[in-house]
């Protein structure tokens, strides 16, 4: 396997890597690093692929100086390699929204990580990043999104996952593409707030829409989110009404 970088945004990286058996057209897994005079990484990628991962940070910034590690929600993608990062990066600590810390980060980082409240900011140098509740969108109880408001990107975690090899960047459709690869794998929970949560991300009119499997998008994210909770909107309301027990 091989790491792509790119700058998807200014000092904002995706380092891109394509695994050809997953899925029918194979999938990426995409890490995004904010360099600045406190770097701070978003998915730390699985264990298997934090060689990677380090060299590819290696080639924006010493992998020492990373500050903060941070992902979107509990699964192996998402944070698998993070205590190879505490250990290889000695200042760096995990921040995540304090209902993850308490449920799981509290116990399985090696280090305390830092807990952030709903629309906290973290203050990077040039850039703000501000860490934003999503409960269940895409899918777990901690779900969370991160905002960089300097560069008005939306590090959108799994939302927007698409299969398959595409460019680092485009300004076309990707809720189309979004949609085929949930009809693969079905990843994402369908309830009342999916929609809504999504609709109020569509509120802060991202420019650059940062994937973590796929193409990113630039242009117009607010039009693109309002579609993909539409798209969601409509796989609820086709799936009936709940089972009744009783």
């Amino acid at each position: 396997m091989t790491t792509r970088i790119s700058e998807i945004a200014e000092h904002i990286y995706r380092f891109s890597t394509y695994v050809p058996d997953i899925g029918p057209t194979g999938f990426t897994f995409n890490q995004y690093l904010i360099d600045d005079e406190q770097p701070l990484l978003f998915h730390t990628g699985p264990r298997a692929m934090f060689p990677l991962v380090a060299d590819a940070i290696a080639t924006v910034t010493p992998l020492e100086r990373l500050r903060w590690i941070t992902f979107g929600h509990l699964e192996a993608d998402e944070c698998g390699a993070m205590n190879a990062l505490l250990a290889a990066a000695p200042q760096a600590q995990v921040a995540h929204g304090a209902l993850g810390c308490m449920v799981s980060f509290n116990d399985l980082a090696d280090r305390p990580p830092v807990p952030l409240a709903d629309g906290q900011v973290i203050e990077l140098g040039q850039h703000r990043i501000r860490h934003i509740d999503t409960p269940h969108v895409p899918h777990a109880w901690e779900a969370r999104v991160l905002y960089e408001e300097t560069t008005n990107t939306l590090l959108c975690g799994d939302l927007f996952t698409q299969l398959g090899d595409g460019p680092a960047i485009t300004d076309g459709d990707i809720v189309g593409p979004a949609g085929q690869a949930e009809d693969v794998f079905g990843a994402t929970c369908l309830t009342p707030h999916t929609g809504s949560t999504i609709r109020s991300l569509a509120g802060l009119a991202p420019s650059t829409l940062a994937v973590m499997h796929g193409t990113c998008f630039s242009g117009d994210g607010a039009t693109a989110l309002l579609a993909l909770a539409d798209d969601y909107d409509a796989r609820l309301a086709a799936s009936g009404p709940p089972p009744h027990h009783g």
